[in-house]
């Protein structure tokens, strides 16, 4: 001891990896204050990785599933979304430790430390899943631009969504200060739609009681007996994380100017994981908003009619982002509660598909060593998802919106035991993480965690691939 301050080990900075560094032109750009600024100062300077991760827990994929639940069982799923949350938090965390500890992001750890013969078929699987997300932004940002704009058919809405590729080239030469900001920016307006329609529209105010019933106190002996709501538990925690915010989380950590010695290390993970849990505090409040929105409104109904003699029906299989638009409006007396409904679903599309194209060049980048201009990188990732969405939607026309989505959430189910496992296997290895290796809780929580969201992926599949041969097949 000196001074009454602990003299910590200090680490050789980690080696580059042999492909180079994380998101080539972004790595390293965002300068740190000093190490005796005030700790707010140190916060806001690591604050922003998260957040870009944060959007894809509340992309238009989850919106579905949260208003499935709140129309079909009120409050009863409000924990699992709590669940779903506090597992994402854990491996979103982990998943910044390894960055930051190991001086690679998740895809360089599996080239560099996985045998040779897994890396293309983790590399295929990681872009096909990344369509897949794609896919489903693209659906959610086209179906809010259709909503907002009813004259725009949905086909052409989906092509409209092409031309996003020209914001992020836009915003990537501006720094990834910039890209933080936009992505604050539409999260904030998501956060604030949901905020006037629950709490300022007079007819959507909850109970305080028998939320904090849902939340703290779920009735686990009636949830196991229900199928139904296993079943849509199990849809909601299932689509929790997605695997490329895994990838794209060890990357992001990266892009701060760090110090290599041990105390800036255990300053950056700390800082991280304020960062995360923060970030992901907010993205579960508006999954609950969604849900808690949706049992307002529709709980205990079957249908309602529109002014213009049109009857919606709340059926299982109904396509309740765009039976939410169409009958918020009439249930809660207001054209506004539609209208910032999807304000809030076009923001939910854009700030996804933003960090989608990040994470396909951090994957590629990673996996591959293959450097392409940013803007090829994001033209073959959108491609790859407007291609399939024109042509079911030209062929079977806007019902082929939910089994688009289906199939999306199938190819997610394949791949997230792909990215999971090799995250905690290097985040729980002394040789690869040093003295920064996860304590015990973090061991716990995330084996946990990882073990039971593939549990679930795997016991659904066999349900989900007969789903997507249906689709495929044209039943």
């Amino acid at each position: 001891m000196s001074n009454g301050v602990q003299n910590l080990p200090v680490a050789p900075p980690p080696p580059a990896p042999p492909g180079g560094r994380s998101l080539e032109g972004l790595h390293g750009t965002v300068r740190l204050p000093e190490a005796a600024a005030r700790p707010w100062r140190q916060y806001l300077a690591f604050f922003g990785p998260a957040l870009l991760i944060s959007v894809g827990y509340m992309d238009p994929g989850n919106w579905a599933t949260d208003l499935q639940a709140g129309a079909q069982f009120k409050y009863q799923l409000l924990w699992i979304v709590g669940c779903s949350s506090l597992m994402a938090i854990f491996l979103q965390v982990i998943s910044a430790r390894l960055g930051l500890a190991t001086g690679r992001d998740l895809a360089q750890c599996c080239r560099d430390f996985l045998p040779k013969w897994t890396r293309w078929p983790n590399y295929l699987s990681c872009e096909i899943a990344i369509a897949a997300c794609d896919m489903a932004e693209i659906l959610g940002s086209a179906v809010a631009i259709h909503l907002l704009f009813p004259q725009i058919s949905l086909l052409m809405a989906v092509c409209i969504t092409g031309f996003d590729v020209l914001l992020l080239l836009t915003l990537q030469r501006f720094g990834m200060r910039m890209i933080e900001a936009v992505i604050l920016v539409l999260v904030a307006t998501i956060a604030g739609c949901y905020f006037i329609e629950i709490f300022v529209l007079a007819r959507t105010a909850p109970g305080v009681l028998e939320l904090g019933r849902g939340l703290l106190a779920p009735d686990l002996l009636a949830f196991f007996h229900h199928h139904d709501l296993v079943f849509v538990a199990m849809g909601i925690i299932g689509a929790t994380v997605m695997p490329h915010n895994l990838y794209l989380h060890s990357a992001l950590v990266q892009t701060r100017q760090l110090r290599k010695d041990a105390p800036a290390i255990q300053q950056a993970i700390r800082y991280n994981t304020l960062d995360t849990v923060v970030a992901l505090s907010v993205a579960f409040f508006v999954n609950a908003a969604i849900l808690v929105l949706a049992a307002i409104v529709f709980f205990g109904r079957d249908r309602v009619a529109l002014a213009s003699g049109q009857v919606i029906t709340f059926g299982v299989n109904a396509d309740w982002i765009q039976v939410a638009y169409l009958t918020l409006a009439p249930l809660l007396g207001t054209v506004l509660a539609s209208l910032l409904f999807a304000v809030a679903l076009l923001a939910s599309g854009q700030s996804s598909t933003i960090t989608g194209t990040l994470a396909g060049q951090v994957v590629m980048e990673g996996f591959m060593h293959w450097k392409i201009p940013p803007w090829v990188r994001r033209l073959v990732t959108r491609l790859c998802a407007i291609v399939p969405a024109i042509a079911f939607i030209a062929i079977r026309g806007d019902r082929s919106i939910n089994d688009l989505l289906t199939l999306s959430q199938v190819v997610l189910a394949l791949q997230l035991p792909l990215a999971m496992l090799p995250l905690m296997y290097f985040a729980s290895s002394k040789r690869r993480m040093g003295p920064q290796r996860i304590g015990k809780f973090l061991m716990v929580a995330g084996w946990a965690s990882c073990l039971l969201i593939t549990a679930l992926d795997l016991y659904g599949l066999p349900g989900a691939l007969h789903d997507a041969w249906a689709i495929l097949a044209g039943r």
